[in-house]
């Protein structure tokens, strides 16, 4: 068997961490590749490297001064390699680096960033390929380039280029555990490019995909993916096993664990993704698979996210009117703006959007034209919205389902301002108000999940 193993940087916020990590990549000759983030926190107080180098980057760009921001992030790698027993000698590389990053060309402001956040990663790589070494076992650092993980000149958004899949498979051919950084690519040009969020999660998954492994674990700071919050729910139940359609709709709908393109490569490459605890390793954690057996609770998990508005749009027989819902959206698409779900009536249509995508601006322009180019008889945007989600691909085959959600969402005396079922009957998802969002969650696991039982 060959597996993928991405490290996320809790895993990796301290020599004590890196250790952990160090022992489980060696305890199975299977982990072929490894991939790592940027060190984490440490506490909760704490700082995340990554975090520190953008406060970096920031005052660089201000042209402030940086010598304190620098040593911090210097520090960090300095305590880790001191707590591993290593020299001085990857100390000074990593600051070398990170002197020689901030000489970069600052014309292009994200591309500088881009190679400034991305040094989190790489350098930690670096790091704990030299600890293996260290400890002797035959390891690598592997530079994404040089391997041929190309990617589009997008900074903050780089979109996996075909061909790097065949260029990563070649990977399989090199001797002992391959370190590699996770959260950039390469252009073809050659400039560094970063992912979006949960980057390093892209990474393992694209790396995966281009080794044809067998398995894609994934080492975060929890046992498992669990049916809700546990910071709302009291000791939820944990998911054992789980679909890639059940886990993205999850995560789209603001689920900690993944960001909701971040499995995408796997999944197409049907690769299965186990959810692990690094300071619980031997624990079975979260199966991600194609398919799963029908379990008798229909709804395996509940998410919510805050943070939107709607578009309110009325028009007596507006159903009747041709290019009404398309002459809508080109207005909101004008103004550079992505919509979440359009729940409509015969006389008027909401567009749901997230909200830090409108601007004052923007509201003004998008009522004055909704008004004035599709002669409306009302239109206005309302604010504080969250939505929430149940999942579960037994949904569809389970009658009562709607009916049970929004009685509980009822019972918790809150109001429903919007039901929206997905075409493929694996999500169904209300629209509330944002302070109402916890009492919702509990009330619907209540409902779901009120006989305790650990999913299969």
């Amino acid at each position: 068997m060959l597996k993928v193993a991405k490290f996320g940087g809790t895993s990796l916020a301290s020599a004590d961490q890196m250790k952990k990590v160090t022992n489980i990549i060696t305890s199975d000759t299977d982990r072929k590749v490894i991939v790592v983030s940027a060190p984490g926190k440490r506490s909760g107080e704490d700082t995340k490297v990554t975090d520190l180098l953008i406060e970096l980057g920031s005052a660089h760009l201000k042209k402030e001064e940086t010598d304190v921001v620098l040593q911090k992030v210097i520090g960090r790698y300095e305590d880790i390699a001191t707590g591993l027993g290593l020299g001085s000698e990857i100390v000074e590389t990593i600051e070398d680096d990170l002197r020689t990053r901030l000489l970069y060309d600052t014309a292009n402001e994200g591309q500088f960033m881009d190679q400034l956040k991305a040094s989190g990663e790489d350098n930690n790589a670096k790091l704990l390929a030299r600890y293996l070494q260290s400890m002797g076992y035959v390891a690598e650092y592997v530079h994404p380039q040089e391997a041929g993980l190309f990617v589009s000149d997008t900074p903050g958004n780089a979109q996996v280029l075909p061909e790097s899949y065949d260029n990563l498979y070649k990977l399989r051919e090199k001797k002992g555990i391959l370190i590699f950084p996770g959260f950039f690519g390469y252009s073809k040009e050659g400039r560094l490019v970063t992912f979006p969020r949960g980057g390093s999660d892209i990474t393992g998954s694209i790396l995966a995909a281009g080794i044809k492994a067998d398995l894609y674990e994934n080492f975060t700071d929890v046992d498992s993916v669990f049916a809700a919050n546990p910071n709302v729910v009291d000791s939820p139940v944990s998911i054992k096993r789980m679909t890639y359609r059940e886990m993205r709709e999850l995560s789209y709908a603001g689920f900690g664990v993944f960001h909701d393109e971040a499995l995408i490569p796997a999944f197409k490459s049907n690769i299965p993704v186990c959810v692990k605890n690094t300071n619980n390793p031997s624990g079975s954690g979260t199966m991600i698979i194609s398919e799963r057996e029908y379990v008798l609770n229909p709804v395996i998990g509940i998410a919510a996210q805050k943070g939107f508005s709607t578009i309110y749009v009325r028009k007596y027989l507006m159903n009747r009117e041709v290019g009404f819902g398309r002459r809508l959206l080109e207005i909101i698409e004008d103004e550079g703006i992505s919509y979440e779900h359009i729940p409509s009536g015969i006389d008027d249509t909401s567009v749901i959007l997230e909200a830090d995508q409108l601007t004052p601006e923007k509201e003004e322009t998008i009522l004055k034209r909704v008004k004035e180019e599709l002669d409306v008889d009302d239109a206005y945007i309302e604010k504080g919205y969250a939505m929430i989600m149940l999942v579960g691909e037994g949904m569809h085959e389970t009658v009562g389902i709607a009916s049970r959600a929004t009685k509980a969402i009822a019972d918790q005396g809150i109001n429903i301002e919007m039901i929206n079922q997905g075409s493929s009957e694996v999500s169904l998802s209300f629209g509330i108000d944002e302070e109402d969002v916890d009492e919702a969650i509990r009330g619907l696991y209540e409902e779901f999940f009120s006989t305790k039982e650990v999913l299969q």
